[in-house]
């Protein structure tokens, strides 16, 4: 899919991509796809020259082709939730999402470029796309290797209830 900010879809007409927009134009995960586990979702939203998604995933479930500015699609049938992508993204655009994960609560990992770094077992406020808080959350891991270059992936927990809307946590 490409987009050049049309009124159809609206994804680069807010700054940042509505829960609705990201369902019109195929970029979120339907009912199904998301009882399957955890799964990446890419809310990358910018035609600019950029693979790198495409090439660390180990299951060849991100494709971006040719010509290098379309935006990354994930084949849900390949994703096995690995979040190798998300550090690898220079747009943080990447985050894994398991709807799975008790009857009760689901989990997001996501990238996180502030100090300080949560730590595991700390108390959050759970944000969505526009930074308002929703939810919240615990931190359940925190993965700052040097294989993410700076980038911690930071996993949390959160009421499931707040799956669709859930992006990030709050600043600390």
């Amino acid at each position: 899919m490409n987009c050049n900010g049309c009124k159809k879809c609206g994804l680069k007409l807010t700054g940042a991509p509505s829960l609705e927009e990201l369902k019109v134009a195929g970029r979120f995960p339907s009912e199904e796809e998301r009882m399957k586990g955890p799964l990446a979702v890419i809310e990358c939203i910018e035609e600019i020259p950029c693979n790198p998604c495409e090439s660390a995933c180990p299951q060849d479930a991100i494709h971006v082709g040719n010509p290098i500015t379309n935006l990354p699609a994930i084949d849900y049938d390949k994703c096995i939730g690995c979040g190798i992508c998300i550090a690898c993204c220079p747009g943080l655009a990447i985050c894994v999402r398991d709807y799975t994960y008790s009857s009760s609560e689901a989990t997001i990992s996501f990238p996180y470029e502030y100090l300080p770094i949560p730590e595991k077992g700390q108390a959050v406020k759970m944000v969505d796309r526009q930074g308002q808080v929703v939810c919240d959350g615990i931190i359940l891991r925190v993965n700052n290797a040097p294989a993410n270059h700076s980038t911690a992936v930071v996993t949390a927990v959160f009421p499931k209830e707040y799956y669709e809307q859930v992006i990030s946590i709050r600043r600390l």
